[in-house]
Order: C-alpha cells, then sequence, then structure tokens
C-alpha cells in the first residue's frame, strides 16, 4: 500500500549538499526552501535572472549543470518536459553525481520517460525517483507543495529527507513512473471540475442566483469540489484566488494543457476512456491560444 507522511516531520539533521538544476518559477522558490532548512544548495539555471535570484537566497550558483552536480548528497531537478529531463541526466547527472547520491525528478513529464530515466539511473548505480508537485508557485514559495513520489521504497525512504522541506505532504505513489500517473490523473481531473465550476457559477448568475449565494450553498452541499471551495474562479466570490488578481499568478493555463496533453497521451497508451478529460483538453487547448499565461481558472471567461 502507498505511504505518506506529513513533510517537516522527520526530525532529520538537515545538512545535505544539493544540486538543484531548474530555477523557474517553481524551482526557484523550492530550492531556497531547501536553504532555510539548512541544506548547501549547488544551483543551476540557463537564465541569469534565476541564478541571480538563487543566489540571493542563498544558493551556491554554477554555469555548468555537471559541476553543479559534482560531490552533492543529492541532485533535484524541475524542467520543462521528458526531453530535456532525459538529456540533462544523461549528459549532466550520470557521472557527475557521486554514485551514492539519491536523485529526484520533480518535473512533470510523460510516464514512459520518467520510467526509462530512472531504470538509466539504478543502472548506473543511483537511487531515483520521479516526484511531480502539486500546490503552483505560492506553495513552492510557501513550502506547502504535495509530492507525489514514485520509485522503491529505498528511494523515496532517501527522497523524503530532501522532500519534507519542501512541501506539506509526501506521498509514495508505487513504483517508477507512479508519481507522474498520479500527477497527470490528478490534474485533469482538476482540469474537469473547474469547467464544471465554471459553468456551475456561470449558469446560476444568468438565472438570477448571486453567485457568492450559489458559492455558500454549493461549497458546503454535494456540489463541493476543490475548484470552488478553494480556488473559485469568478471574482470576488467566494475564497481569494487569482481570480481577484485578474487572473494573474497561480497555476497557468498553459501549464495546465502541457499537463492535458501528457494525459491524453497516456490514455491513448492504455486504450482508457476520457471522454470529459478529452473535451477539458480540447477547451484548454482553444483557451489556451490567446491566454496561456493567465491562471487556468480564467477558462470562465469563455462562458
Amino acid at each position: 500500500m502507498p505511504s505518506s507522511r506529513s513533510a517537516k516531520a522527520s526530525g532529520r539533521d538537515a545538512d545535505m549538499k544539493i544540486a538543484f538544476i531548474g530555477l523557474g518559477n517553481m524551482g526557484g522558490g523550492m530550492a531556497a526552501n531547501l536553504v532555510k532548512a539548512g541544506h548547501e544548495v549547488n544551483a543551476f539555471d540557463l537564465a541569469d535572472e534565476a541564478l541571480r535570484s538563487a543566489a540571493e537566497h542563498g544558493c551556491s550558483v554554477f554555469d555548468d549543470a555537471g559541476a553543479a552536480c559534482e560531490g552533492v548528497d543529492a541532485v533535484v531537478t524541475m524542467l520543462p518536459n521528458g526531453g530535456i529531463v532525459k538529456s540533462v541526466y544523461q549528459n549532466s547527472v550520470f557521472g557527475h553525481a557521486p554514485a551514492g547520491a539519491i536523485l529526484l525528478d520533480c518535473s512533470t513529464i510523460d510516464v514512459a520517460t520518467a520510467r526509462d530515466v530512472i531504470a538509466a539511473a539504478e543502472a548506473a548505480g543511483y537511487d531515483m525517483v520521479d516526484a511531480p508537485v502539486s500546490g503552483g508557485i505560492a506553495a513552492a514559495n510557501g513550502g506547502t507543495l504535495t509530492f507525489m513520489v514514485g520509485g522503491t521504497e529505498k528511494a523515496f525512504e532517501r527522497a523524503s529527507e530532501v522532500l519534507d522541506p519542501m512541501g506539506k505532504a509526501v506521498i509514495h505513489a508505487g513504483a517508477a513512473g507512479a508519481g507522474q500517473t498520479a500527477k497527470i490523473c490528478n490534474n485533469m481531473l482538476l482540469a474537469i471540475t473547474m469547467i464544471g465550476t465554471a459553468e456551475a457559477m456561470t449558469m446560476a448568475k444568468k438565472l438570477g442566483l448571486d453567485p457568492q449565494k450559489f458559492y455558500e450553498i454549493s461549497s458546503v452541499s454535494s456540489g463541493y469540489n476543490w475548484s470552488l471551495n478553494a480556488y473559485t474562479p469568478l471574482p470576488g466570490v467566494g475564497v481569494q484566488s487569482p481570480a481577484d488578481n485578474d487572473y494573474q499568478g497561480g497555476f497557468a493555463t498553459a501549464l495546465m494543457l502541457k499537463d492535458l496533453r501528457l494525459a491524453m497521451e497516456a490514455a491513448d497508451s492504455v486504450n482508457a476512456t476520457t471522454v470529459l478529460g478529452s473535451t477539458a483538453a480540447e477547451l484548454y487547448e482553444k483557451f489556451a491560444e490567446a491566454n496561456g499565461g493567465l491562471d487556468f481558472s480564467a477558462i470562465i471567461k469563455t462562458l
């Protein structure tokens, strides 16, 4: 049975040396939280601005990913896609990080590539996990991410010490690739519920019901769901959310579309029926053409 743990509960000494590769919107905050926990962090990114920010948060910055991995206890990657993940591990991690290092890929990529990279890592003598995240930029900065982890029990236990300072929950989903499976299925469900919530709120408003009253009723009734209760897509209604900031920040539509594409590829590979998932992907495909930078809850604008 998959195991879980409450982050920051291990009580272990925070004295690891960690390479962190990929310091974008998510990775920058994650690396900073590792420093706050007492770890020594070697940071690498292709963007100078990201490196400057990492240095300001106490990281040692490197202009070469392989050099950043030398002599470390762990390597964490947060990268855009599976092709880049595979290239970074083959060219900059394997053979550069010590054989005893634990490797953690926190990117969201396709399941097949995650399994391939972990198999290659194990063949090279490393323990490795796929550990994609849920929570968005605010959670990355605040150290309250949820990590869905795929890999052996041994690798999970080792990885947990690295993940704890960055999250509120670290859950062992199963074998290699299980973290990615959990992530894309979770986000497919999130996309579906966000569209459903947006439709219901808009319909209620058009029928003359005060949106706040609809929120007050549905949020404690059978319509309860995360998109409504914790991430209300209509400005001025329910909880504070990106909708109240003109849909800036949060989880970008372009990233939701990326996850939905991965979910559809995975569904095709196992002949899974995803009628609602496919519809959500089609709607976000159209919406992202001109709104990729907006939070994914902005899909309500189309209604």
